[in-house]
């Protein structure tokens, strides 16, 4: 592979990462009753949503991530997520705060993953799954940590293709020739936009619904058949 022509800036990356952590200890600050965390579990969960990202986007690459390189990542994730916890009860009473917190978390980690990606020389195609990839991790060992429904694979608001559209905007302009970080930009724009919208306006992929074939050969034997009487 080619040495890498672009390189996610430092602060960037943090600033993904606190704000991953962050949103995801207000997350686990919410639960109540038997479920509800201690301090431990709510950090843990902040620190995996804000670093996930990061390692399966890395892991996917075949490197060695980013967030075991530097000792910036785990103390920004630690301290978004104590931040988090902390401010658990102001956030609680702004949901569209936290909402589009999560927005803007999964379309800065989209636009890195696909960046990367394409920096490393991956096809367009590959670039935007390990982009999207990027964008959910977080939410999904987030989801699964906690024992609950991986949010991206029920009918729900638009998360994996809010990401898949930013990433797929992001690849577009770069291939067209648009820089780097412009695209990023742009990607982090339309993923962040499209999120808002689809729980703004409640919208979601058409639930599935199984198929049924007639069975034309079993519905017709069901039928009477009426033979006149014998003369």
């Amino acid at each position: 592979m080619n040495e890498p022509t672009f390189v996610i800036p430092l602060w960037a990356d943090l600033l993904g990462v606190g704000l991953g952590g962050l949103q995801g200890a207000l997350f686990a600050s919410g639960f109540r009753g038997q479920r509800r965390l201690d301090f431990l579990g709510v950090a843990i969960i902040g620190i995996m949503v804000g670093m996930g990202g990061g390692l399966i986007r890395d892991l996917l690459l075949n490197l060695l991530p980013s967030s075991l390189q530097s000792n910036w990542y785990l103390l920004t994730a630690t301290g978004a997520a104590l931040l988090g916890m902390l401010l658990a009860g102001v956030f609680q009473r702004l949901n569209a705060a936290i909402v589009a917190l999560d927005a803007v978390v999964i379309g800065l980690f989209g636009a890195f993953g696909t960046s990367k990606a394409l920096a490393f020389g991956l096809p367009v195609v590959p670039a935007v799954f390990v982009g999207v990839c990027a964008a959910v991790g977080g939410g999904v060992l987030r989801d699964v940590l906690v024992g609950l429904p991986v949010a991206i694979m029920h009918v729900g608001s638009l998360y994996a293709v809010a990401a898949g559209g930013g990433c797929v905007v992001l690849t577009v302009l770069q291939v067209s020739g648009v820089s780097p970080t412009i695209s990023a930009i742009v990607g982090i724009a339309v993923t962040t936009v499209v999120r808002l919208l689809a729980v703004i306006f409640d919208l979601s992929l058409p639930e599935q619904r199984m198929l049924y074939r007639r069975k034309v050969a079993v519905e017709t034997s069901a039928i009477p058949i009426v033979k006149p009487p014998d003369e």
